[in-house]
């Protein structure tokens, strides 16, 4: 093990966590603000997905040409010159453009960066490094709303915090060695049916996570006003999803080293299922706190245990092909989820947030649960 490049590696990415943890709900609760309804506040949720699948077919080109460190270096720094775009330029449309952009060069980092680290993580101890990056992870999106609520949503601050954090992160990879070997038709993005058809259940995982992430640091502060709540408990009901997601990846990760990881992952589905049903029921009772954490916790669980099983599959050029399948999968969840519930909330139900992540957690219990459902690797 590089120890000393694994946490390099995994600090470059978190720092993506807490930079979008401040600025994704800043941007939701700034549109509020103008007047934007919950639909076109979906769609600034979602742009950055359609640039999550654009960095996927373009990373293995870029990875090609440059390092893997100065790459993710660079993409870095691109992504913090798209974060003061937000606070320089205040504009509806103009936002929609640096938001795509960031959502390309955020995804090259996350597929290398991912790659990585499950490169460096030995077999036996594969599920707690994972999940210990996963943890960093949601613990930096925990602190993201905290933060924002403390520089407050008047003000450009929390923009300028996240441009900061950027930087810092790029800064880290500095001299960083052992990342996979990759090339461009490793990480092109390739044969994703195929993936989706032979893993269909880690498929789903990604894609309902990736919605479930979205949605939470951008619908549910906005779901929670329109429940009723200030916009300080609104913000403090998003860290405490992210708290379950933080706190119990690591005891997650301990257990996928100890038992059944298939058995574990279906755990977690249908946790997720329960939860869900959950929060509309008991919204508005002292419950709804641990249901919250169980929520962020089983939603997490289903992310850290995909790449688990991933990581345990595959290496180099494979490892790398496989995680740009994840953020292709990743685009296609944070575009959709978003959307649906934009608009199923304004149009249908007010609690479409949660009724509509029940929906997927049902449908991953059912390809879960299929016979042979992870039999089968992948050729890629």
């Amino acid at each position: 093990m590089r120890w000393g490049t694994y946490f390099a590696v995994c600090l470059a990415v978190i720092s993506i966590g807490l930079a979008m943890g401040v600025t994704m709900p800043l941007v939701s609760l700034r549109l509020e603000s103008w007047g934007y309804g919950s639909f076109a506040i979906g769609i600034m949720a979602a742009t950055p997905a359609i640039g999550v699948l654009l960095g996927a077919s373009l990373a293995g080109g870029l990875a090609a040409r440059c390092p893997t460190p100065r790459l993710m270096q660079f993409c870095l720094l691109a992504g913090a010159l798209s974060v003061t775009g937000l606070a320089l330029l205040q504009s509806y449309p103009v936002w929609i453009v640096l938001r795509l952009l960031l959502g390309v060069t955020l995804t090259v980092v996350f597929i290398l960066g991912e790659s990585w680290i499950n490169q460096l993580a030995v077999e036996k101890w594969r599920g707690r490094l994972v999940a210990l990056y996963g943890t960093g992870y949601a613990l930096s999106q925990l602190c993201g709303p905290l933060l924002l609520s403390v520089l407050g949503t008047d003000t450009d601050l929390g923009f300028w915090f996240g441009v900061s954090l950027l930087v810092g992160g790029s800064l880290l990879l500095i001299g960083r060695t052992g990342a996979p070997v990759v090339d461009a038709h490793s990480a092109s993005g390739r044969g994703l049916l195929v993936f989706c058809q032979r893993m269909p259940a880690i498929a789903w995982a990604v894609m309902l996570f990736a919605a479930f992430e979205a949605m939470m640091l951008t619908l549910l502060p906005i779901y929670g006003l329109r429940q009723g709540f200030t916009q300080e408990v609104a913000l403090f009901m998003a860290s405490v999803v992210v708290v379950g997601d933080a706190v119990l990846q690591l005891p997650i990760g301990l257990l996928a080293d100890r038992i059944s990881r298939v058995t574990l992952f279906r755990l977690c589905g249908v946790v997720l299922l329960l939860s869900s049903l959950g929060i509309p029921l008991l919204l508005h009772t002292p419950v709804i706190w641990p249901v919250l954490v169980l929520f962020g916790a089983s939603a997490g669980g289903l992310f850290t245990l995909s790449l688990i099983l991933i990581g345990e599959r595959f290496r180099d050029d494979q490892l790398v092909r496989a995680n740009a399948h994840v953020a292709q999968l990743w685009g296609i969840g944070c575009l959709v989820g978003p959307l649906a519930t934009g608009a199923v909330s304004q149009w249908i139900s007010g609690h479409a947030l949660p009724m509509l992540m029940a929906v997927g957690a049902a449908a991953f219990i059912w390809l879960a649960w299929r016979p042979h459902a992870f039999d089968e690797r992948v050729a890629l």
